[in-house]
């Protein structure tokens, strides 16, 4: 009978059979519930390795009449990607409402580790899951462990914090990020010597602070005619980063780069239009937007290393579904690649 059922889905009944147990041992095995006795226990975890079998996870939860609501910790503020990515979650969530999933989304000051820690224990206790774009400080840490310890699963978004007990992080590999924009700034200066000048939102947030080592290996090891500037801080804020731009182009004459790790974009495009030199210093910015796109076909911006929102959120409800349901997340399919755009290959 396994034999025939093959042709098509492996049921928990093949798994039963070829266990030999009941299946209702299968079911407690799958879902960790009771006391099954190591020996069956490992009975069905081998039929189910050697079936390949597949739960189905949403069937069982509407049997079960479950419903997981998440919670996404989103930045306050205007920085455009994360407003993108706030849009693409409560679409996916409208999408996943028929699978008994919700999400509502919290806003905070990101760049405060009281105010996050705060938003983050305000959450704990209400919700099966969090996704949180996350600082690395010793209190954000402190507060995930609680989340994680009051039974929700936690998951960083965009900005990672890897010593906290999240189960996953959803988002690039920020280091190779950086290491792109150093490669096509220094191409794209074509032997030119001079300053390169650095805003990012804030170093404590480790998706910016991975940028920056990779973009600084990159400049030191292949473009020794260009030095770094110290890092400006402009907490992703447009004005800001404005004024951190304007007073950058100001003081160093010979300035032909300018990096910008986080958002704050437009303020820098501001700056540079205002000086009359966006012609003359290569720009290479994050995330492909409404204003990034204006300016990569206006000319002052001339590269733009980006994120897919969409596939962020999606990524992060399909990883939070996953560890409720204890099913296995599928690597190459949450896996999230950079994005290369110039004023020729925009979608």
């Amino acid at each position: 009978m396994i034999q025939a059922r093959l042709m098509g889905r492996v049921t928990i009944e093949d798994v039963a059979e070829r266990a030999g147990v009941s299946v209702a041992t299968v079911d407690r095995v799958l879902n960790s519930r009771a006391t099954v006795r190591p020996r069956n226990a490992a009975r069905v975890e081998a039929a189910i390795r050697a079936l390949n079998y597949q739960p189905d996870r949403l069937a069982a939860r509407l049997a079960r009449q479950r419903s997981y609501r998440f919670c996404f910790v989103l930045p306050r503020g205007g920085n455009i990607f994360m407003r993108d990515l706030a849009t693409e979650i409560e679409s996916h969530a409208r999408h996943l409402a028929g699978e008994r999933v919700s999400a509502d989304i919290l806003y905070t000051d990101i760049f405060d580790p009281e105010a996050l820690s705060a938003s983050l224990l305000s959450v704990s206790g209400k919700y099966d899951g969090v996704a949180l774009v996350a600082l690395d400080h010793p209190r954000v840490r402190e507060a995930i462990q609680h989340i994680a310890s009051h039974g929700a699963e936690v998951v960083t978004l965009v900005s990672d914090a890897p010593g906290a007990a999240r189960s996953h992080f959803v988002g690039i590999e920020n280091a190779a990020a950086g290491r792109t924009a150093a490669t096509l700034l220094g191409r794209y200066l074509g032997g030119r010597r001079g300053k390169i000048g650095i805003i990012a939102g804030s170093l404590a947030l480790r998706d910016h602070a991975e940028r920056h080592f990779g973009f600084a290996q990159v400049i030191a090891a292949e473009y020794r005619d260009l030095s770094l500037l110290p890092v400006q801080e402009g907490r992703d804020n447009p004005e800001r980063s404005m004024e951190l731009a304007a007073g950058m182009i100001a003081r160093e004459g010979d300035l032909v780069g300018i990096y910008n790790i986080g958002a704050g974009t437009e303020g820098i495009i501001e700056a540079l239009q205002s000086s009359g030199r966006s012609r003359d210093i290569v720009f290479v910015a994050h995330e492909l937007n409404e204003i990034t796109r204006h300016a990569l076909l206006d000319g002052a911006v001339d590269v733009v290393i980006a994120q897919d929102p969409g596939h962020e959120a999606r990524s992060a409800m399909r990883v939070l579904m996953a560890r409720c349901d204890k099913a296995a997340i599928i690597a190459a399919q949450e896996r999230i690649s950079v994005d290369i755009f110039v004023k020729d290959n925009l979608p």
